[in-house]
């Protein structure tokens, strides 16, 4: 197993996380032999959704993100969702959270409209990434560069479009976080 050993967190909102974007994820590192701490605002169950709008699985929240710290894990994940990923930016818990993962030298892997909370921790400034096309401007005016692919590493950072990009997501995501720490990881941490 190549993950073997490896603790992996993985965000969701209390409810509007995209459930493709993080039950594939969740499943992916789990298949690769990684532990997953689903971590989330408070714990209980959250509701996951499909296209924003329809009602998803609902899943059991392991952590509340005041309960943990970056320093208990190897890698995170970090899954879209217009509403979720809104949800999760706000929290300034959660914004420090990403931003430890940073500084740490840990890679983070983030869909859709994850990189909200990447802008938040202020974490792409002078990297390339993607993302759900909307957020494009939003990346530029954070001082970073969108492309439009499937997957884009970046020093240890893994970003995808949309839930058709999960199987080269899930790949790259499982590799950096095989990997382990990237030296430039931090740069902007």
């Amino acid at each position: 197993m190549k993950l073997e050993g490896k603790k992996i967190a993985i965000l969701i909102a209390p409810r509007g996380t995209e459930e493709p974007e993080f039950a594939k994820p969740k499943a992916a590192v789990e298949e690769a032999g990684g532990q997953v701490t689903v971590i989330s605002l408070e714990t209980g169950e959250a509701e996951t959704f499909n296209n924003d709008l329809d009602p998803g699985q609902k899943f059991t929240v392991d952590e509340a993100i005041g309960d943990v710290s970056a320093d208990q894990f190897d890698g995170l994940v970090i899954p879209g969702g217009c509403v979720g990923a809104d949800k999760l930016r706000g929290s300034d818990k959660v914004v420090a959270f990403v931003r430890d993962f940073f500084a740490a030298k840990k890679p983070v892997a983030a869909i859709c409209h994850a990189p909200w909370t990447l802008i938040e921790a202020d974490q792409v400034r002078g990297r390339t990434l993607t993302s759900f096309p909307t957020l494009q401007t939003d990346i530029e005016n954070a001082g970073g560069t969108w492309v439009d692919q499937k997957v884009v590493v970046d020093q240890g950072l893994v970003t995808s479009r949309n839930p058709d990009d999960l199987p080269a997501f899930c790949a790259k995501l499982v590799e950096e976080f095989c990997e382990g720490k990237h030296a430039a990881q931090a740069e902007n941490a």
